[in-house]
């Protein structure tokens, strides 16, 4: 097939000094396009690179593709980004891997993400939106932690995030709110290890790839913030523990919580689920990335294809194959 890539990367946008660092965090880098490609030829398609943004329309209309595998994360700034490209294929009838639309902008909206799972019977942590002048009250007794309500990649979450303090809530929904301009989704802070679990197929025969343990080298479990800092010196601060040796309960527990959720929020071909213990061990949903990470030796899907056996080329495929079943 002739398979379009669709993506953004981070050189594509204008950086701004006074942006906070993690703006453009969930935007790709060439290693990743040039490893999707290769993995595409090697699996006997012919790959087109076709970007994203405004550039992608023009692209699209005038390049015969097959099929699109889709990476593209939208224009930052708007909560529906992720939905952008789909909509545009699927108005073009031209297949896609992932999520369609509808999926993609729920779940980039973290509030109304854990509504749903919620309904669905996942357990998560306590929490509610906040903005405008009442927000300066905390909602719940502490430790807390605050986040952009629809933003991913750990986006707006630094080492000091852990709040303690009514001075510190003050401070830390503040920042938020002048470096990403949207409310803020609060939550009880979550002290057991955390774990993300990786996804791929569709309805009932979607299956459990790998569960992944955030296990850190610098910090005890309980203080751990899975920072921005963290992730860019992941090599120092943590060790991925895959399919270690969790008591049995543990991982029925994750795997059908993450199953369940992954089934009702519509999610399609691949995704990854994260999870947090409580106090008494519960799993409790964090949040769920629907457009997963692709770089063949830092993001968090690939590492776990590796430990069970699969290469970067299956992993691929898979998704590929998961995408060509819906269509026939």
């Amino acid at each position: 097939m002739r398979v379009g890539i669709a993506y953004d990367l981070k050189s594509d946008y204008p950086t701004n000094p006074d942006a906070p660092q993690d703006l453009l965090e969930e935007y790709d880098s060439p290693e990743t396009i040039a490893a999707l490609v290769e993995a595409l030829h090697s699996l006997g398609h012919e790959p087109v690179p076709l970007g994203g943004g405004p550039s992608f329309l023009q692209k699209i209309l005038s390049t015969r593709v097959e099929l699109v595998f889709n990476l593209a994360e939208g224009r930052q700034g708007f909560r529906s980004r992720e939905a952008h490209i789909p909509a545009v294929l699927e108005l073009l009838g031209i297949p896609y891997t992932g999520s369609d639309p509808l999926t993609l902008a729920l779940t980039l909206e973290k509030s109304l993400t854990l509504k749903v799972v919620a309904s669905a019977g996942v357990p998560t942590p306590h929490f509610t939106t906040v903005n405008g002048a009442d927000s300066l009250t905390p909602p719940f007794s502490f430790p807390l932690i605050a986040k952009p309500v629809h933003e991913g990649s750990s986006m707006g979450l630094r080492r000091h995030s852990k709040i303690l303090t009514p001075s510190a809530y003050q401070q830390e929904i503040q920042r938020l709110r002048s470096d990403y301009h949207q409310p803020i989704l609060v939550q009880e802070f979550l002290e057991g290890p955390e774990y993300t679990i990786g996804i791929l197929g569709n309805g009932k025969t979607a299956r459990v790839l790998g569960i992944m343990e955030i296990h850190p080298k610098l910090a005890p479990v309980p203080e751990f913030v899975y920072s921005i800092e963290v992730k860019r010196n992941f090599r120092e601060e943590v060790e991925y523990r895959v399919n270690n040796d969790l008591p049995r309960p543990l991982r029925q527990a994750l795997e059908t919580f993450a199953l369940t959720a992954y089934q009702a929020l519509g999610c399609r071909d691949v995704a990854r689920m994260d999870f947090r213990l409580s106090s008494d061990g519960t799993p409790r949903f964090l949040e769920v990335n629907p457009l997963p990470g692709l770089h063949p030796v830092t993001s968090d899907l690939p590492i776990m294809a590796y430990a069970v056996g699969l290469s970067y080329q299956d992993l691929i495929g898979e998704i590929l194959h998961h995408a060509r079943g819906r269509y026939g």
